[in-house]
């Protein structure tokens, strides 16, 4: 089972609080890329990106209070192509399982995701942000078959 994206693609971007200035001034140095792309973010990141840029953003819940799981929802069905997750490795996190079953979401869908702002670089100068792409995805029904009790 494969997924194709479109050249508009769905992004999801998050920062825990320490990192919240870092992605605004990542987003606003690509602010003529993501103009191309639909955005999406959990409760104060995308309230302070869409001021930053001047642009719609759809805002979830903040991350402790669910957005975090929401942005997996919409990657578990499909609606979500990239995910933009600037974590503070220096911080614990109140909710830290909800963090990485969003990893594990990414890596199961195998949905880009840049934690950083070197990778988000790469991501969003790679030649695929503009073009469609088939997301080839494992195959797990093996895995379920033999969970089954």
């Amino acid at each position: 089972m494969n997924r194709n994206l479109t050249a508009r693609k769905r992004i999801a971007m998050i920062a825990h609080d320490h990192k919240k200035e870092d992605i605004v001034q990542w987003a606003t140095h690509n602010r003529h890329t993501l103009a191309k792309h639909e955005l999406y973010a959990t409760g104060t990141t995308g309230r302070l990106i869409e001021e930053a840029l001047d642009r719609p953003v759809k805002k979830l819940l903040s991350g402790p209070l669910g957005g975090d799981q929401q942005i997996g929802s919409l990657i578990a069905t499909g609606d979500i192509d990239i995910v933009v997750f600037f974590w503070d490795p220096m911080e614990a996190q109140p909710h830290d399982p909800d963090i990485k079953a969003l990893l594990r979401l990414c890596a199961v869908w195998n949905i880009p995701m840049a934690c950083d702002r070197s990778t988000a670089d790469f991501i969003i100068t790679s030649p695929f942000m503009h073009e469609a792409y088939e997301v080839i995805i494992t195959d797990y029904s093996a895995y379920l078959k033999r969970n089954i009790v």
